[in-house]
């Protein structure tokens, strides 16, 4: 039987059997399990890669290969995007965010293999990037694409990938409530009883598949021992305050480094300068090897020099100060490491990287207060290696619940709910005054195109201002005459306003409205005498395709009080849009928004 017709009995079927919010509450126990074997597969290829390369070379052969591999990785990266995928694979969650503003949810069925092929190349060969984003990624795709494939409407596949998000950060992390939050925080994904429901049974079927591969196999085996103490909180204080400035620091090196990657235009010199710096980086300092997760465990317990062993300056580890220096350099450089293999065409994610910078943040802070002899009763470094890490998540992602829960659920540390409370609020209350979007989505926030929670806002994002753009209005030339006018213009069109452009650059010189002409169109002496260029007035606005997003374009109809405003687009005129079909556009919108609240 042919595969379209028994998707259409299965449709038929589910349509006299079940309703649609039991299918979709089906749909997103189907999407939960797929992006948790998303996750499996590759988590899986990731570390068989690592294994193979670190374990039998590097240790076995020689140091150099810390050097040669992250090149290696990433031309492999380039030579399966450009003849295997054929496809630009865009960074994880940026491009699942775009997907949601921009493509009504819709993935690309390259999307659902894409990071799977390539990620695990990146970071298995070392390049200092995390898993995170890619399994979201894939996850996200795969729930696009089987939501199209039962016709789901554009709120239910916005849901739908939501629910592969959280549960891709189930599945890797073992945390289910963390994951929900994410979806929820990051994907501006609404939260009520419709949307609930999915996600959780999304996570939850998640966190079963990824029990099932791996057992009780966790990220970061530790849980909480030392308990918090109010003297401690004016500390924590201080570390909100460091993750802040760390989170700004993070956000602006990713940022300029990515800019510097943009004006190389080439592939191959962006794979050349990127692949020999981030090479470069790991041969100096091995710790930014892969997503660094073993750095983060040897710190939470309380063995650093572990994580710093063999280092290339052969500092003396023995001396506190020493590898304080070294954790601080290793902090610094991870986002410059990360940077440099995403601008090479790397495939990851930031989730690690922020994580990694934000456990040595922690530790360094206790481990310089407790060696500063100012306090009788030291500092538990293992709370603030984890608390960092929550504070820095919330700067970097501006997701401080998921910051808080995430490291809560990872690690038991429910005890410590206070001192990651106020370390994340103020972090990413910081961080936001100075930077307004997150890593994830300041790209999009820039040019206006990100969902936000605000709802009108989120409204006018989703609408395409294509559809708004009339283009049946006829246009006259400066120099025709009002006996034109009125031949060619007037007597054919239904419209009340006529644009005058240049005939040579096709530029809008001004617009004629009907009531300008109704008090001279029967006078006959004037047909020849008065021309267009006599009777056009400017605009009162103009709306600028390439500049103007819809949240300008709704202020400018509002400022100018007006009904139709011109469009231009590249400097050249084309075509009006009507205060009638964007409020019609506007309302089907939030119709369609609120259908599934």
């Amino acid at each position: 039987m042919p595969k379209q017709t028994v998707l259409k009995q299965i449709l038929i079927w589910r349509a006299k059997h079940i309703s649609k919010k039991q299918f979709v509450y089906l749909l997103s126990i189907i999407i939960g399990f797929t992006a948790g074997m998303g996750a499996v597969v590759l988590k899986n290829l990731t570390h068989f890669i690592q294994h193979l390369l670190e374990a039998k070379l590097i240790k076995n052969y020689h140091h150099a290969f810390y050097f040669l591999f992250p090149i290696l990785g990433l031309t492999l990266v380039y030579l399966g995007i450009k003849y295997i995928i054929r496809n630009k694979v865009s960074h994880g969650i940026p491009s699942t965010l775009y997907a949601i503003s921009k493509r009504k949810a819709i993935m690309k069925p390259f999307q659902m293999f894409g990071s799977i092929l390539t990620a695990p190349l990146t970071v298995g060969f070392g390049g200092s990037v995390g898993l995170e984003g890619p399994t979201v990624a894939t996850g996200a795709a795969l729930g696009s694409n089987i939501a199209r494939m039962f016709h789901m409407n554009q709120t239910t596949r916005t849901l739908l990938v939501g629910c592969a998000a959280a549960g891709a950060m189930s599945s890797i992390f073992k945390a289910p409530i963390a994951a929900i939050i994410f979806a929820i925080e990051v994907f501006s994904l609404d939260l009520t009883i419709a949307s609930m429901l999915p996600l959780l049974l999304a996570s939850l079927s998640a966190i079963l598949t990824s029990q099932f591969f791996f057992g009780d196999d966790v990220i970061l085996p530790f849980r909480i021992e030392d308990k918090f103490y109010l003297s401690d909180a004016p500390f924590y204080i201080l570390l909100g305050v460091i993750a802040a400035f760390i989170s700004i620091y993070f956000t602006e090196v990713y940022d300029r480094i990515q800019k510097l990657f943009d004006s190389l235009k080439s592939p191959i010199k962006k794979l050349i300068v990127g692949g020999t710096g981030i090479g470069l980086l790991v041969y100096l300092i091995p710790p930014l090897y892969g997503e660094g997760f073993d750095v983060i465990n040897n710190l939470i317990v309380g063995n650093p020099e572990k994580a710093l062993e063999n280092n290339i300056f052969g500092l003396d580890l023995s001396n506190i100060w020493n590898v304080v220096l070294l954790l601080i350099a290793l902090m610094l450089f991870k986002i410059v490491a990360s940077a440099l293999t995403f601008g090479a065409g790397g495939v990851g994610g930031i989730f690690a990287p922020t994580l990694f910078m934000g456990s040595i943040m922690g530790f360094c802070l206790s481990k310089i207060i407790n060696h500063s002899g100012i306090l009788s009763t030291p500092l538990s470094e293992s709370n603030f290696t984890l608390v960092g890490m929550s504070g820095l998540l919330a700067g970097v992602l501006h997701a401080p619940l998921t910051a808080i829960f995430l490291i809560a659920e990872l690690t038991g540390g429910y005890e410590l709910f206070v001192p990651l409370m106020l370390t994340s609020t103020i972090s990413f209350s910081i961080t936001k005054y100075f930077k307004p979007h997150s890593v994830y989505n300041m790209e999009l926030g820039r040019k206006g195109e990100l969902i936000t929670h605000d709802k009108d806002h989120a409204v006018l994002t989703l609408m395409d201002i294509d559809r708004v753009i009339e283009t049946n209005f006829i246009v006259l030339y400066p120099k025709m005459t009002l006996e034109e006018i009125i031949q060619k213009a007037v007597k054919k069109s239904k419209r009340n306003i006529y644009p005058v452009i240049d005939k040579e650059s096709k530029k809008l010189e001004g617009i004629i409205l009907l009531d300008d002409l109704r008090s001279i169109m029967f006078d006959q002496s004037l047909y020849k005498e008065v021309t267009a260029s006599d009777l056009m007035q400017k605009p009162p606005k103009v709306i600028n395709l390439d500049k103007d997003k819809m949240t300008d374009i709704m202020k400018k109809f509002q400022d100018s009080s007006a009904w139709n405003l011109p469009v231009k687009k590249d400097g050249k005129y084309y075509g009006f849009i009507t205060k009638s079909k964007l409020l019609t556009s506007y309302r089907r919108q939030l119709i369609n928004l609120q259908a599934e609240s």
